[in-house]
């Protein structure tokens, strides 16, 4: 759990967080939350977004809450699971209109790494949690450190698509310049909250609409299945 080890300009960008009190701070109590209970994801795996999509090669930034807190779930990205876990409800309802929006099946797995390293930036407000404690590492500091990771990003020359879903993504988009980057604010996907306006708001579709209209390649939301993945 070490940003040193960021490659490019991840590295650069945020290696000056590493010197700032509240960074600080939050790696001591994150430290001591994993030497004294189960936390997700696993210390490898805190910086997993940042480091399969690279800053300058983010297309699209889908902010999510929290880690999932169940037992080997969380790896890193927002929504995504590890492969072969079954999905959360979240994942089920993003994978639902997935296949309403661009009419791919509803996929097998719910590893999201396929949309990752094609520039999909799956980042969490908060970036670590406690076993079966959903938002139990809320206010520990992560949204400090994540408020300036979409704050560099807002200041990418090359323009970006935001999906905010929920509240506390919404909360970032005080930092997101909306007369150059495309913003798209919806509720959040879990079963208690999709009815208000997550359903057939095409957020796969609006983005690739976007990046299409700025000469950019588009996403390919359709997530291989796993034997597709082997060599």
């Amino acid at each position: 759990m070490e940003l040193d080890k960021l490659d490019g300009e991840w590295g650069r960008m945020l290696g000056e967080e590493r010197e700032k009190t509240y960074y600080r701070e939050l790696i001591a109590r994150v430290e001591e939350e994993y030497r004294e209970a189960t936390v997700y994801p696993p210390r490898s795996e805190v910086f997993r977004a940042l480091e399969l999509t690279p800053y300058e090669k983010v297309k699209v930034v889908i902010l999510g809450q929290d880690p999932y807190h169940g037992a080997g779930q969380a790896h890193g990205l927002s929504f995504s699971v590890q492969p072969g876990v079954k999905l959360p409800p979240s994942l089920r309802n993003i994978f639902k209109e997935l296949g309403d929006d661009v009419g791919c099946p509803v996929p097998g797995d719910g590893c999201l790494e396929h949309w990752a390293k094609q520039g999909v930036l799956l980042l969490n407000n908060v970036l670590t949690v406690r076993e079966g404690e959903a938002n139990s590492h809320r206010k520990l500091g992560w949204e400090k450190f994540t408020d300036r990771v979409v704050g560099l990003l807002n200041e990418r020359e090359t323009p970006i698509a935001f999906v905010l879903w929920g509240k506390p993504a919404q909360d970032k988009g005080r930092f997101i310049d909306t007369e150059r980057h495309f913003v798209l604010n919806s509720v959040h996907p879990s079963p208690l909250a999709a009815y208000g306006g997550f359903w057939g708001s095409k957020p796969f579709t609006r983005c690739n609409e976007f990046l299409n209209g700025i000469g950019i390649d588009e996403i390919d939301w359709r997530l291989p299945e796993p034997e597709e993945l082997k060599p």
